[in-house]
């Protein structure tokens, strides 16, 4: 009897991009099996279980094989092995190089270190993240921050394309931020903070307080903090340091207050302990443990006595801004600049960090 057969030959490498994840996400073939049919696959491909076995392994050796390729994306583009379209490889590039929030979260300011690696094992149980994936985003982050780290010049301008896609993904510049500066945010204190709420206020940091912020001809990493801002902040110790200065600045900010919200009594008790608080930060931050301290000391030294008055988050917005306000009005207080460019990182970081 005759057998008709269809066939078709072509040269482009097929990519089932729900394989890859769950390929990314460290998933065995025997589980991403399971995954694939319990999503219907079969059904809809009318295929047996051994069919989806073979097509499965055969996706994760193909995936393993352009490993190496994506551990250096610019090669993908010049192989000749794996014939892959410009759009596929941008996805296979972009889906290697993600990051899950969880486990940013976990190794955010910590120090690029085998000891660190060693630690992933906890990280994967505490995260539910594979320890697979796990090794690959730390291998990653790894690869990448030493691309930058030898880079001169303008950050986002410098770096090759892809890194550049990366960096603003929204995920990397965050991440080499903190391991820049080594931001403590494994304390139990800061424990409430998701990934998000770091990456705002890097990006606040990185906005106002860095070398690029300023200048964008620098010749180094322009996530630098600049350290000529850092010691004119010492200046600011005046409004707390001159009596009158201070008693002029809580009489203007109560003035503004009153009325105006049911925390008047506790903000104007604890006007001057506040003051010190945020003033003392600035003062310090030529210390490189007081800059790792940042985030803790804000908590302690501003979010937690606000929180054990029961101020609300409205409460929070418009004392910080009254405070900040109120200092354009005093006459003798000659660090306008260098207060603005100080309040507009710490008052956006205090309202991002301070759920009530």
């Amino acid at each position: 009897m005759a057998v008709e057969l269809d066939v078709f030959v072509g040269n482009t490498t097929i990519m089932d991009e729900e394989v890859y994840q769950l390929w990314l996400d460290g998933y065995t073939v025997n589980d991403a099996v399971k995954v694939r049919m319990e999503g219907g696959v079969m059904e809809e491909c009318e295929a047996s279980a051994d069919v989806l076995l073979s097509d499965t392994m055969d996706q994760y050796r193909t995936f393993q094989m352009c490993e190496r390729l994506l551990h250096s994306p610019s090669k993908l583009a010049n192989q000749l092995l794996f014939q892959i379209p410009p759009n596929r490889q941008a996805m296979l590039i972009e889906r290697y190089y993600a990051f899950d929030d969880a486990f940013v979260r976990e190794v955010l300011g910590k120090k690029l270190s085998k000891g660190t690696k060693k630690d992933l094992d906890d990280i994967g149980a505490k995260t539910g993240v594979t320890l697979k994936s796990c090794r690959r985003q730390f291998d990653n982050f790894k690869r990448v921050f030493k691309v930058v780290e030898e880079l001169k010049g303008p950050l986002v301008e410098n770096i090759p394309p892809i890194m550049r896609l990366l960096l603003i993904s929204g995920i990397m510049l965050p991440l080499f931020f903190f391991a820049n500066h080594r931001f403590e945010t494994g304390k139990r204190k800061l424990q409430y903070l998701t990934f998000q709420d770091f990456a705002f206020c890097a990006g606040q940091l990185i906005s106002n307080w860095t070398v690029g912020a300023v200048d964008n001809m620098v010749e180094d990493m322009d996530v630098d903090l600049d350290k000529e801002f850092l010691q004119e902040l010492k200046e600011l110790k005046v409004l707390i340091t001159d009596k009158d200065l201070l008693d002029q600045h809580k009489s203007l900010v109560c003035t503004a207050l009153r009325g105006k919200t049911k925390a008047f009594n506790e903000m104007e008790a604890n006007f001057k302990n506040l003051s010190r608080g945020l003033v003392n930060i600035a003062a310090k931050l030529t210390n490189t443990k007081d800059v790792r301290d940042f985030f803790i000391d804000l908590v302690e030294k501003f979010i937690e006595p606000c929180r054990s008055d029961r101020w609300t988050a409205a409460d929070m917005r418009l004392y910080l801004t009254h405070y900040n306000n109120s200092a354009h009005i005093l006459d003798t207080f000659k660090h306008q600049a260098v207060w603005d460019r100080y309040m507009v990182v710490i008052k956006s970081c205090i309202f991002k960090m301070y759920h009530d």
